[in-house]
């Protein structure tokens, strides 16, 4: 039970609603609809912006201003302090070591993408508002944005939470480097319009071995994105699954594959024309070289997404890729 209910005294319930069994299914909290708002649930929010977006320079002084009115502490990464001076301005690798209750993310799925990785351990919720062009993880609305925050600090929302991939890169049998990804991890080739070569395996068991432009290892969240454009299957965010694509084969029989989420898979670089790049969620790049190996897992961590409407996981297709379109 949760205090504070619409009399002195009176508590209401917690409803939670499960779509599936699995643990990562989307959850809902919601009190009795005219109950006070509890705006002291938290003290810090912090924000992060999507570089040059002219709207910034009207919107977070405003969203500031709000925030302090409704006895917040607003955190501004250093994008968002270029727009405003009216709140202190830290880089976005630090303010998880603030502790904010939310974050607030104002910009594309690529910025989202972004804080997703930083905020990874803590388990913080993201708030993510569309100022991109597709936004297709960043579901809010601008104009909704306020109504949204009211919502939150009523405890009336969903959490769409949503499992990451680790990825190790290995050298020599030495563990170099790790990485959590929200979409993919993807092996490629460099520059050089030549194919590499590339061998697959599942659970230390040999997949295959082939000629192409890469190997993409996609969470569910991420089959929406290079891996469907690479011909992949689109899967449900509770899909208990990763997904293997090769990314322009160069044999007609080689297709994707959807694997187990439990499962360990590795891509070792068999042989390339000049370089190889490992790239994380498309923004973070390591140069590799031949022998190396990408070893990919489930995460430990996972991305808790707040969500205010309950529009379904194939509205958001429709309406963004026009899937199912004539």
């Amino acid at each position: 039970m949760v205090p504070g209910g619409p009399e002195d005294g009176e508590e209401f319930p917690v409803i939670l609603l499960f779509e599936d069994e699995s643990s990562l299914a989307r959850k809902r909290v919601c009190p009795i609809a005219d109950g006070p708002v509890h705006w002291d649930c938290m003290t810090r929010i912090a924000i992060c912006c999507k570089p040059q977006k002219e709207e910034l320079n009207r919107l977070l002084p405003e969203l500031v201003g709000w925030l302090r009115e409704h006895g917040f502490e607003p955190l501004l990464d250093e994008e968002g302090g270029k727009y405003t001076s009216t709140a202190q301005v830290m880089n976005r690798s630090e303010l998880p070591a603030c502790s904010p209750g939310l974050v607030i993310v104002l910009g594309g799925d690529g910025t989202l993408l972004s804080v997703a990785r930083i905020f990874a351990a803590t388990g913080t919720p993201i708030l993510s508002v569309n100022l991109g062009y597709l936004g297709f993880l960043t579901e809010v609305r601008l104009a909704e944005l306020y109504s949204t925050l009211e919502g939150w600090c009523k405890s009336c929302y969903e959490v769409d939470e949503r499992w990451m991939l680790h990825a190790e890169l290995w050298r020599d049998g030495v563990e170099q480097s790790s990485y959590e990804a929200l979409n993919d991890v993807v092996v490629s080739k460099g520059d050089i319009a030549r194919m590499g070569e590339f061998a697959v395996e599942l659970d230390g068991k040999r997949v295959a071995g082939f000629r192409a432009d890469g190997v993409i290892v996609s969470t569910p969240t991420g089959s929406t994105a290079y891996t469907l454009a690479a011909n992949g299957p689109i899967l449900t965010p509770d899909v208990d699954a990763m997904v293997v694509t090769p990314i322009c084969p160069h044999l007609l029989t080689l297709r994707p594959i959807v694997v187990r989420g439990d499962s360990s898979l590795t891509v070792r670089i068999v042989g390339i024309p000049n370089t190889a790049l490992l790239t994380v969620d498309g923004q973070l790049a390591v140069e590799l070289r031949r022998g190396d190996e990408v070893r990919s897992h489930r995460s430990k961590h996972t991305v808790k997404l707040v969500r205010m409407s309950e529009s379904s996981f194939f509205e958001a297709l429709r309406s963004k890729l026009s899937w199912g379109e004539r």
